[in-house]
């Protein structure tokens, strides 16, 4: 039970109970030696001379000692009695004096212990500290940039901060290495992809094409857009997981408003309540947020009576929400997580007849979280979703923004 207990401490608190410990045993250890010492110096049974008369203390009836006069006539002898009673008092004097002085000594090297013990684990406190950090931001490879940097000699800790730092450099060369590859990758497709809707439209385009060469056409041309729509999602993911350079003012109330007006929906009712959201960040990224929620709201949904709302409003805390909900299927709440991963889909990891590229939500969680947010979605009840995205408030972005230059 006492090793359950102990195990539960802080180690700096460990630490300050070994040292205590241990200075209160070494201390113990040197008064025992003391006394033994000491009481072999002492006189014990032999007897010792003095000149003058041998009195008793008034009162007690023991012997005193009388003063020793150099050259006196009569030398009687302590009585054994007596050399015992000076003997055992010294040592008990030495017992007492000592243990109190052991205690308050234990005491005050029990506080250097815990300061001491502070002081050797602060470079560990700096190494959690920065862990934190880069665990608390809302992408798991933004803060990886970050380096303890520890100074001082070359000792155990240092090595395990600088072994942290490669770590961290390493993977924040990995991230960087996949980010660019799939810009390269998507750059690089994009053009014969292009080159093969040219070919495919100036085909369908002949008078001369046959029923079957129409259809054939049309289906690649299905095929090709499907792709190039894949492609330009890769290439926006890409973009948007590095950090939002430009912090434009923008209204999320404005772009609901041009985003309702520009994406069809003649099957579906669309009802937009845009309140005032001021924010920060990239306009193009933020427009494609709201596109892509509104899109996947609209392309998931129940094709007789079915609309979508979308509202945007000012949270205090100084944060800006956006809200889409949707009719549609059934969403188990346990299926919710895997929506916001590329290439997922409700209840299938890749569905090649699916209309869309299976990076919307994704999508929208990268361009969130680059401009300091964040988005949860729940299940609605009878069928669809209601994603909510949090962002900063132009204010409060603006005041960390004058922050972060001083």
């Amino acid at each position: 039970m006492s090793r359950l207990k102990l195990s539960k401490l802080t180690l700096r608190a460990r630490l300050t109970i070994v040292y205590g410990g241990l200075f209160l045993l070494a201390g113990v250890l040197l008064l025992s030696v003391t006394y033994a010492l000491v009481s072999q110096k002492l006189p014990g049974d032999a007897a010792t001379t003095i000149t003058g008369p041998v009195r008793e203390s008034p009162g007690t009836g023991q012997p005193t000692v009388p003063p020793l006069q150099p050259g006196g006539d009569t030398a009687p002898q302590l009585s054994d009695a007596f050399v015992g009673q000076v003997r055992d008092g010294a040592l008990d004097t030495l017992l007492t004096q000592g243990g109190i002085a052991l205690a308050a000594i234990s005491a005050v090297a029990t506080v250097l212990g815990w300061l001491i013990a502070g002081r050797v684990l602060q470079p560990l406190h700096r190494i959690t500290e920065t862990a934190r950090r880069i665990a608390d931001t809302p992408a798991a490879d933004r803060g990886l940039h970050e380096r303890i940097a520890l100074d001082g000699p070359h000792d155990e800790i240092k090595q395990l901060a600088d072994t942290f730092d490669v770590m961290l450099e390493r993977l924040d060369h990995s991230f960087d290495g996949q980010r660019t590859f799939i810009a390269n990758a998507s750059h690089e497709l994009r053009t014969p992809l292009t080159l093969n809707r040219a070919l495919l439209e100036v085909t369908l385009d002949r008078t001369a094409a046959s029923p079957e060469m129409r259809q054939l056409g049309e289906t690649l041309l299905g095929i090709n857009t499907r792709h190039e729509r894949l492609i330009d999602g890769l290439l926006l993911l890409a973009r948007s997981e590095h950090d939002v350079l430009e912090h434009s003012y923008v209204d999320l109330a404005d772009i609901i408003e041009h985003v309702a007006v520009q994406t069809p929906h003649s099957t579906i009712t669309l009802l937009t309540k845009p309140a005032e959201a001021p924010t920060t960040g990239n306009p193009v990224l933020l427009e494609r947020l709201v596109q892509n929620l509104v899109e996947n709201a609209l392309r998931y949904n129940i094709p007789q009576d079915g609309w979508v709302g979308v509202t945007s409003d000012t949270r205090p805390h100084g944060i800006v929400v956006l809200q889409v909900t949707n009719t549609g299927p059934v969403v188990p709440r346990y299926e919710i997580p895997n929506l916001f991963e590329p290439f997922r889909r409700l209840s299938t990891d890749r569905l090649a007849t699916s209309p869309g590229a299976g990076l919307g939500l994704s999508i929208v969680r990268s361009i969130a979280r680059a401009h300091g947010g964040d988005v949860h979605a729940e299940p609605r009840d009878g069928g669809g979703l209601t994603v909510t995205v949090t962002l900063p408030r132009a204010e409060l972005a603006a005041q960390s923004e004058q922050v972060s230059t001083m």
